[in-house]
């Protein structure tokens, strides 16, 4: 994908933002990139580290060119069993590398003797290996506007 139109996807994706037009913002991104996303099934139950409350939680598949990315979407709580947007599914994922364990608490506050914390670093690790072979960098730099 060319700088040139990186840039005007992200120039008519922030056009959208500012309108709030958020889910038709990731549909430009999604369809510029070959992205289409299902949801499936959904439960409920807890699905976070400290959920104190249970919430739905789908079954995603995002697919592009013959592959696939499937796991599991805890909504908020607000939403109840609403299904997720392609907004609400693109703006979680996790779409850069953080490092080593180390890195990643300090970045994000997490107390690096934390077996808590190791086990949400490892969550994020997974995801972004998924993120990683179903995205090339640049369709994760572009996918990174949405936020």
């Amino acid at each position: 994908m060319e700088n040139l139109q990186i840039e005007k996807l992200t120039s008519q994706y922030e056009q959208l933002i500012e309108n709030s037009y958020y889910n038709k913002g990731a549909y430009l991104i999604a369809d510029a990139i070959g992205l289409k996303m299902k949801v499936g099934a959904s439960e409920y139950k807890k699905h976070f580290i400290g959920d104190k409350e249970s919430r739905y939680v789908f079954k995603i598949t995002l697919k592009k060119d013959g592959k696939q990315y499937t796991f599991n979407f805890g909504q908020s709580i607000a939403e109840g069993s609403n299904e997720p947007t392609l907004y609400d599914i693109l703006c979680c994922l996790q779409k850069y590398d953080v490092g080593t364990f180390e890195e990643f608490c300090s970045e994000f506050g997490y107390d690096n003797d934390s077996r808590q914390a190791e086990k949400i670093y490892k969550g994020v690790v997974k995801e972004f290996e998924g993120m990683e072979r179903l995205f090339n960098s640049e369709e994760l730099e572009l996918l990174s506007i949405i936020n």
